[in-house]
């Protein structure tokens, strides 16, 4: 049943990101093979200028055998992960590093030192992660958020969760992407909490309190994504059948979901986290290098577009 389909960094996505400038990202604790592999893939084809934090025997004992040389990086030692982060989170809080990617470390340790006051990369939203999906050979994506951060989110969160999403897509060139508020069913039910969120998060998207985006919910999957599903069962709207976005109920759900594209369909699952000052490029711990070179092209289109976006904002 799984797929035995190579994944692909979708070229389309790679094309665009090396067309832009390299953004100068910390690589925190890259001390295994697979991370540190990620981050000289990604430097080789222009996306990024590591700077590599971790201890740095190791670090060069690993580039050895990649046949790396890191003579012209920058390599900060940190004597563990812990130490990495908070390292790493300074240099993109003092302005010096435009991202940050995740190594040989457990997330929450990341997070806790990007969260810290002192780190200057807390902005007004909250951090919630998404995660970019492609098929081979496709060039149609579809984003699924959150299904690695915020665990049983409130509406509020949720709020935040779109913000951040909408974001992401306004810098992939999509200027009203559809998102679909997904639920276990299509009408609001008291039994199915998830169901009633969607309908106030539709709710608060027609007052204008998340806009940049068509918003529709509950839906349910099928008919998030399948316009066949929905004639049928006899749901209208501009999202249903062509969502970019699926906002999920809960991390669970939209782990289960992103992790069945990846082993069913070999669909490649770019993961960043946003709401900090800078992007974080965060995939799951087993996904392949195409995964985290798709991710870093990711961050490089999102780097550049919040850059413009600010020139313009401080023009003005």
């Amino acid at each position: 049943m799984l797929s035995t389909i190579a994944h692909e960094c979708p070229a389309f996505l790679l094309n665009r990101a090396k067309a832009l400038p390299r953004v100068v990202t910390a690589v925190v604790n890259p001390v295994n093979m697979l991370t540190l592999s990620s981050a000289r893939q990604a430097c080789d084809e222009g996306l990024i200028e590591p700077i590599l934090v971790g201890d740095i025997r190791q670090i060069q004992t690993l580039a050895e055998e990649l046949g790396w040389d890191l003579h012209d990086l920058r390599l900060l030692h940190a004597g563990d992960e812990a130490e990495s982060a908070a390292i790493s989170c300074a240099l993109a809080g003092k302005g010096d590093a435009g991202a940050l990617m995740k190594g040989h470390l457990h997330t929450d340790t990341l997070l806790r030192a990007v969260l810290k006051r002192d780190a200057g990369l807390r902005t007004a939203s909250r951090l919630s992660h998404v995660f970019h999906m492609t098929l081979p050979g496709s060039d149609k994506a579809l984003s699924i958020t959150d299904a690695v951060i915020n665990v049983q989110p409130s509406i509020i969160d949720k709020v935040h969760i779109a913000r951040n999403a909408i974001q992401l897509m306004h810098a992939l060139g999509y200027e009203s992407p559809r998102m679909a508020i997904l639920s276990g069913t299509e009408e609001v039910s008291s039994s199915m909490p998830s169901s009633q969120d969607a309908a106030e998060l539709t709710k608060l998207a027609a007052i204008g309190a998340i806009t940049g985006a068509r918003i529709e919910g509950p839906l349910g999957f099928d008919n998030a994504i399948s316009t066949e599903a929905a004639r049928i069962k006899g749901i209208g709207g501009q999202v249903c059948g062509n969502a970019d976005i699926l906002l999920v109920p809960n991390l669970e759900s939209g782990n289960f979901l992103f992790k069945q594209m990846v082993y069913f369909m070999s669909a490649t699952a770019a993961g960043l986290v946003l709401g900090a000052r800078v992007p974080i490029i965060l995939t799951s711990r087993a996904d392949p290098l195409t995964a985290r070179l798709a991710s870093c092209a990711l961050s490089s289109i999102f780097t550049d577009y919040s850059t413009q976006t600010l020139k313009r904002a401080v023009a003005v």
